[in-house]
């Protein structure tokens, strides 16, 4: 699963995978406990693109089958790490509009958020946005849903492929 901060891929991932009997891997909670370390803090420790080069290797270290996994938003800039896990299954883009992420994501910079030359969400709204586009095998459009009808919606766009 792929998507902007705010998103919801670590929560709909999980009642996904519980839904079709599935496991669940966070890849941000695999680089926390790599590296035993706050990705704000590692994010600081290694600028921008050790932080991508650091999430790409970890990306291309999973090995799952049945799991639904659970993206950085950033790991989209990591075009290996992205192959690798393209090669494993299906990337879903959990896609919602501007006006929504901002309404969930918060503070960015608190919050542990990779951009480069960012300086607002909507840069890096603008800035993500094809490469979740570019990775998408399945987009699930989730604007102005719900917990529940998002997961409904999600369910289906995956149903037919698992």
């Amino acid at each position: 699963m792929i998507g902007m901060p705010g998103s919801g891929k670590s929560t709909l991932g999980r009642i996904l995978a519980e839904n079709i009997g599935y496991d669940f891997i966070d890849t941000d909670s695999l680089i926390i406990k790599h590296y035993n370390k706050p990705l704000r803090e590692l994010i600081d420790e290694l600028g921008v693109e050790g932080f991508i080069e650091a999430e790409g290797k970890i990306l291309q270290g999973v090995n799952v089958d049945k799991t639904v996994i659970a993206t950085g938003g950033s790991a989209v800039y990591s075009e290996k790490g992205m192959a690798h896990l393209k090669s494993m299954g299906k990337v879903v883009y959990l896609c919602y509009s501007l006006e929504d992420i901002a309404a969930r994501v918060g503070n960015l910079v608190t919050r542990g958020v990779v951009c480069r030359d960012c300086r607002t969400l909507q840069d890096l709204f603008d800035q993500r946005r094809p490469y979740y586009e570019e990775y998408a095998d399945i987009v699930v459009h989730l604007e102005h849903s719900s917990v529940g009808r998002s997961v409904r919606k999600l369910i289906k766009a995956v149903d037919r492929y698992i």
